[in-house]
Parts: structure tokens; C-alpha cells; sequence
């Protein structure tokens, strides 16, 4: 799948749900699913910078395609870094690299955010797309 497909299908997902408490008590199911990252990785080098709660994620790759694992301390926090790890795992570095994040605002993410924890959103985007970036380097 695309990741353009992973986000339709997140946003086709969260539409189901009335409010933002069943969205928010999806986030965290999410967050229990979520590929957990070793914890040989949980180191302050895989740390998010902007992060009010702990957010660790590891970058690694596999047949030209980046797999990511993390954990938070903050369920919350967990989910989110769920949703974003769904739609860029398992894709190439290029493809995250040039994907649109606007399925963030049209399931009304950011908007339902504490602003620490929509900066901390914004931080892991770009924690992702920089883990692209390296690899992609190194492919050229």
C-alpha cells in the first residue's frame, strides 16, 4: 500500500467514530499495537526533541524500505506516534520523504491537541522525514 492509502484508510477510520473521546480511546488501542521499539534503542539519541511526554523512535532499513519501531511514556502520545509510524513504515525513503502529512488536519488531530502535544506532533513528523532524509542519502 501507498502511504497515500494508509492515510485515506486512517482518515476513513477516524470518521467512523462520533466524538473525540471514541477517537482519542482509538488513539490509545492503537498505541497498544504499536511495533515497539528495543530497548537497546531507548537511548536520548532516539529521543523526539519537542516532545512534552518521552517519545522514542528507531529507523532501520530493509530492502530499500524503512521500518520504524517506537514507545512513549504518554498513551496519548503512543497512539500518535502509532498513526504516524502506520502510514510511513514499510515504505522508501523518498515516498516519506515527499508525502503530505494533510491527513493530520483532516481527521482534526492537531486541532484536538494540547499545543505542547501539537508541537510534540509536528516534531515527530519531522523526526521521521529526517530518518528519511539519511537514508536516502546513503541510497544515492
Amino acid at each position: 500500500m501507498t502511504i497515500e492509502d494508509i492515510q485515506n484508510e486512517i482518515i476513513d477510520e477516524f470518521s467512523m467514530f462520533e466524538d473525540w473521546e471514541e477517537r482519542y480511546q482509538y488513539m490509545i488501542d492503537l498505541g497498544k499495537e504499536l511495533p515497539l521499539i528495543d530497548d537497546q534503542y531507548k537511548t536520548d539519541n532516539n529521543i523526539i526533541k519537542g516532545c512534552q511526554s518521552k517519545v522514542w523512535v528507531h529507523a532501520e532499513m530493509k530492502d530499500d524500505k524503512l521500518e520504524f519501531t517506537a514507545d512513549s511514556d504518554a498513551i496519548i502520545t503512543k497512539g500518535i506516534i502509532a498513526i504516524l509510524i502506520r502510514a510511513f513504515s514499510n515504505q522508501h525513503p523518498k515516498d516519506i520523504i515527499d508525502a503530505d502529512t494533510s491527513f493530520i488536519d483532516q481527521i482534526g488531530l492537531k486541532e484536538h491537541l494540547s499545543p505542547t502535544r501539537a508541537n510534540g506532533l509536528v516534531s515527530m513528523v519531522k523526526q521521521l522525514k529526517m530518518y528519511a532524509i539519511a537514508y536516502q542519502t546513503q541510497l544515492n
